[in-house]
């Protein structure tokens, strides 16, 4: 048989070998998603269509090419499977992440589904992202790993390397302590539930909302759109608040300073009034009282409740504006002021 017809017989019949199988597998998946619409495992599974073709015309030719009678093909036959090797083992992790990625989304939706709890909804969301990169990580340095096994070089240096494991991973260890404490670090936040993805928290100083969760880093999202990027250590190791935990209502307070001679009791039924008229109330609780008093001036403090941390924020913002307002329009007399005159002298009083 002519060479190029025989090559040309091994590719064609590899390659529809390969759509065929991937058809197959397709349609299969079709009907199982049309048979469990509430399991979106199967609609995911079929984007790993791409990575499963790759692996089964790869391994086909990995089989077949040493059958081959060209010429040209058989001068670099090794060199070609060596190559095969290398696209054989990339499309495998390829498609291992793919399958691992669709089996975690699947759960994690279901759980996310049939949950109503907000707050264990993000630590599952969280456990599930540092899970995948775990996975992630793994499955590239074994992919890694393998393609230079494939090189005889590399096997006999890995003899060697492995002879002196010992030293080299003390050396290791002591060089990268700060990093496998951040990687420990990571693992305590997934699993011991401290901080999730979408927890509000206070870090030095700065409100946000967290919005990523690595092995080693956490990002926060501050109300004005800023990162802070902050080692996952720092949470294991200093305290900070987490005004998710335990429930996201929460209590807010609103501080003025008034006069003497302010109305504390009108004050109270005007804040109850802007209070129901401010849909980022939640009704679960109110009150104003004086709670310190100077030479000059009272405090007179508003408490109101919110759902969350920005209604919260909406909620004290709009009482301390309108009660302000409403003082300067109707008992302006309440607001503080500051005396003008001079001081009386010392023979006025005699």
């Amino acid at each position: 048989m002519n060479p190029v017809l025989h090559l040309s017989i091994v590719l064609g019949g590899a390659v529809l070998l390969t759509l065929a199988a991937g058809w197959t597998a397709d349609l299969l998946l079709r009907r199982a998603d049309a048979r469990h619409p509430e399991t979106p495992l199967w609609g995911l599974l079929r984007r790993c269509h791409l990575a499963l073709r790759i692996v089964l015309l790869t391994a086909l030719l990995r089989g077949a090419y040493r059958q081959i009678r060209w010429e040209p093909l058989r001068e670099h036959a090794a060199g070609v499977g060596q190559i095969l090797w290398l696209v054989l083992i990339a499309a495998g992790a390829w498609l291992v992440l793919r399958i691992t990625s669709a089996v975690v989304e699947s759960t994690y939706a279901r759980y996310a589904t049939g949950t109503r709890d907000p707050a264990r909804v993000r630590r599952v969301r969280t456990q599930v992202t540092l899970l995948m990169r775990i996975v992630t990580a793994v499955v590239v340095v074994v992919a890694a790993a393998a393609m230079l096994l494939t090189f005889p070089g590399f096997r006999a240096l890995g003899t060697s390397v492995l002879a002196s494991a010992g030293i080299i991973g003390i050396v290791a260890g002591v060089a990268a302590q700060s990093t496998l404490g951040n990687l420990f670090a990571g693992f305590q936040i997934a699993f011991g539930d401290m901080v999730r993805i979408g927890d509000t928290v206070v870090v030095n100083g700065e409100w946000g909302v967290v919005e990523e969760v690595t092995l080693t880093f956490l990002a926060v999202r501050t109300w004005d759109e800023r990162r802070i990027t902050m080692p996952v250590s720092y949470f294991t190791a200093r305290p900070f608040e987490n005004w998710s935990r335990g429930g996201v209502q929460m209590t807010g307070t609103v501080f003025l300073h008034c006069d003497h001679t302010a109305p504390v009791a009108l004050m109270r039924e005007k804040l109850l009034e802007i209070l129901e008229a401010c849909p980022a109330w939640d009704g679960r609780g109110w009150d104003l009282a004086v709670t310190d008093t100077t030479p000059s001036t009272i405090t007179v403090r508003a408490i109101v409740t919110a759902k969350d941390a920005d209604d919260l924020w909406t909620a004290r913002c709009a009482v301390r504006e309108q009660l302000v307002a409403w003082l300067a329009e109707k008992h302006p007399y309440a607001l503080p002021h500051v005396a003008m005159s001079g001081a009386a002298h010392r023979e006025d009083f005699a």
